[in-house]
């Protein structure tokens, strides 16, 4: 006896997937699997067919790896956030750092890992990986770090921002604010009841220091 699965159109429109047995003399007997309406359905139920042919059936152990039966979960062997990173990696060209670094790839994957989740240099290599990039070890990381550090690449950082940003010519301001308080319960439209930073409630100022290069 032989079996076979097939798939005939039905009066409504439907596909329906049947299994034949059929014999040499030309007998037939038909058993109905059911119907669908999509391929994705008509697929899940020739899936079921196969497996109900295979049913009873027993294998040779040689030792071989065997491929899973139609419907079984597919086995995932890697991913990769093929677009994310791609995303991040245009971005990172069009800031021009990857020109300010010498196209050092160990910065720019520990900084685009830190934009995908932020966390540690040791664990950035874990969200790498994850995110399907192969990764330096972290001893690597250790030894480059003192380059990153060094004054010359952060200037080539800040130059490729400001460039971006299309700064010009620019001076360095610091600024910081305070507050003082003063031993007296009443305001005088100078000082002013409020909450210091010392969390007092008397009336107090703000005080601002603003200095430059200068």
């Amino acid at each position: 006896m032989v079996a076979y699965v097939r798939t005939v159109k039905t009066a409504s429109g439907a596909t329906a997937v049947q299994i034949v047995w059929s014999t040499r003399r030309g007998s037939r007997k038909i058993e109905h699997l059911g119907s669908a309406h999509d391929d994705g359905e008509v697929e899940a139920l020739k899936a079921a067919a196969r497996q109900r042919l295979a049913e009873g059936q027993t294998t040779l152990d040689l030792g071989l790896a065997t491929a899973g039966v139609d419907g079984d979960p597919l086995e995932i062997v890697a991913t990769k956030s093929t677009a994310l990173w791609d995303a991040l990696c245009a971005a990172y060209r069009v800031l021009g750092f990857d020109v300010a670094t010498g196209g050092d790839e160990v910065f720019r994957d520990l900084v685009l890992a830190r934009i995908i989740e932020p966390t540690s240099k040791a664990d950035s290599l874990r969200v790498l990986a994850e995110t399907g990039v192969a990764a330096v070890d972290y001893r690597t990381v250790t030894r480059r770090l003192p380059k990153f550090a060094k004054p010359a690449v952060r200037q080539a950082l800040s130059a490729a921002c400001a460039a971006r940003a299309g700064l010009g010519a620019t001076s360095l301001v610091l600024y910081d604010v305070s507050t003082l308080y003063f031993e007296t319960d009443a305001g005088d439209g100078f000082r002013e009841p409020g909450f210091s930073k010392e969390r007092r409630l008397e009336p107090q100022i703000t005080i601002g220091l603003l200095t430059d290069l200068s």
